[in-house]
This record gives structure tokens, C-alpha cells and sequence, in this order.
């Protein structure tokens, strides 16, 4: 597969996730492509910015969560630097 093929496919995922238009449709979808484990992860690295955007310390959020470390770090990154945290969570 080459990257434009890589690309369309990736805007098409885009693009069907903002055509969802209820908690109902986005729980089938995910429960489609992703493993009950993949859909926990995402939904921990959502909680663990959370407590972060409230001030928690790493200590807090890994005890709360029970998120990895460097899975924290990753997201603690986003938090500071990235997009989609800060305007989805606030």
C-alpha cells in the first residue's frame, strides 16, 4: 500500500467519525473496529487527561487509572502540546 492510498484510507476514518451522531452509533462502530481491551485503553488515556487538566499528579493518575507510565507521558504531552485534548475535554 503506498502513503496516498494510506492517506484516503485515514480521511475516510475521519470522515466517519464525525458523521456519527449519538453515543449508540459511536459504541457500534467502535465495538466493530476496535477490541474491547483497544476501546479500555483509549477510554483510560481519555480519563487520565482529565485528571491531569485538574491538576492531578502523575502519581495520582497512574493510581487512579492505572495507566503505565510512559503511556502518561505520552498523554501528558498531548495535553500540553497537542489538539485534540484540550478543545474535546474542556
Amino acid at each position: 500500500m503506498n502513503a496516498k492510498d494510506n492517506r484516503e484510507m485515514i480521511k475516510d476514518l475521519y470522515q466517519i467519525l464525525v458523521s456519527l451522531e449519538n453515543e449508540k452509533d459511536a459504541k457500534n462502530l467502535l465495538d466493530d473496529l476496535c477490541t474491547n481491551k483497544e476501546v479500555e485503553q483509549m477510554a483510560q488515556r481519555i480519563r487520565a487527561a482529565r485528571l491531569l487538566m485538574e491538576g492531578k499528579t502523575y502519581n495520582q493518575v497512574i493510581e487512579e487509572t492505572e495507566i503505565s507510565s510512559a503511556t502518561l507521558s505520552r498523554v501528558s504531552r498531548c495535553v500540553k502540546y497537542g489538539k485534540g485534548y484540550n478543545k474535546m475535554l474542556k
